[in-house]
């Protein structure tokens, strides 16, 4: 099994509300998107590296913050390997979805901050929806 964080000691359920879930999820998101754009801006414009590679890292560090505390936090779920194997797929997916929305997006608007922000809104948006609609009516409900 994955290492876990202690972040609750309370009983694990699937059963917390929707609208506690979704507040929840935007909370992680928002914490594992300050890691996800601080690292990506950090490593593209201060290291020099390429866009893709710069949001791949960024993007990996982001989501697996964003895992451990959704499980934990979000949907109070059980550890489970094929649970995780699942969020494993899913991020996978939404890995090629977020990354190849901002390299996209990075070709074809000028190469500056602003408009890597706005690159990184657009394609952390689109994951975040699949992310939370998968991971509610799919992942989280695995035992």
């Amino acid at each position: 099994m994955p290492p876990e964080l202690p972040l609750d000691d309370g009983e694990a359920s699937t059963d917390v509300p929707l609208m506690t879930q979704i507040i929840r999820f935007v909370i992680t998101g928002a914490g594992s998107g300050v890691i996800d754009f601080g690292l990506t801006a950090l490593l593209q414009y201060l290291a020099g590296l390429p866009p893709g590679l710069a949001k791949a890292i960024g993007f990996i560090c982001g989501t697996t913050t964003a895992y451990y505390f959704n499980r934990r936090w979000t949907f109070r779920a059980e550890p489970s390997m094929a649970r995780f194997i699942a969020v494993a797929v899913l991020y996978g997916i939404t890995f090629f979805v977020n990354v190849g929305v901002y390299v996209w997006l990075s070709h074809l608007w000028p190469k500056e901050l602003i408009y890597s922000l706005v690159a990184y809104v657009i394609a952390q948006g689109l994951a975040t929806i699949i992310n939370f609609v998968v991971q509610r009516a799919v992942i989280f409900k695995i035992r």
